[in-house]
């Protein structure tokens, strides 16, 4: 498969908040927890282009993906594929290459339920603790993990 992935512009806003309505619907709906306005509006509010990528497919946008750094690891978030791209492979692809470029522990939340919880189980997250609606995983950072190579 022929992706890539290039920085956020602010202008990318609008398209992942669209995004975002529809992955997520029908897990919200699920939970009982779907807002047409609401879902648009916490990405709106938080979206930060500087730590945002946008996955790209033969050129065209398929989805996007955030690490953005907290004091003690680094979140994933607004990691949304568009259905069509989604089962492909690809969410797992993107997750591949974003981890092998940290040291860093990761940490994500993921709504309770959703499938994309076994993408990162697969990928070595772990739960942490979880609610009623949302499930928070973590991946701690490779020298924590491993005693292989020397933390300096």
């Amino acid at each position: 498969m022929d992706w890539g992935l290039r920085g956020a512009v602010r202008e990318d806003v609008e398209t992942i908040a669209e995004l975002r309505a529809t992955v997520l619907r029908p897990d919200l709906e699920r939970l009982g927890r779907y807002d047409e306005h609401r879902v648009r509006q916490r990405l709106r509010d938080h979206f930060s282009p500087r730590d945002t990528s946008i996955i790209t497919v033969g050129g065209d946008t398929a989805g996007c993906v955030a690490l953005r750094p907290a004091d003690d690891s680094q979140w994933l978030e607004h990691f949304y594929l568009a259905p069509r791209h989604q089962g492909r492979g690809l969410g797992s692809a993107v997750l591949r290459e974003l981890l092998e470029g940290t040291d860093a522990t990761v940490r994500l939340q993921v709504l309770q339920g959703s499938p994309a919880r076994r993408l990162y189980e697969r990928h070595g997250f772990a739960v942490e603790h979880e609610d009623p609606v949302d499930v928070f995983m973590i991946r701690r950072g490779t020298c924590l993990r491993s005693h292989a190579r020397p933390h300096h």
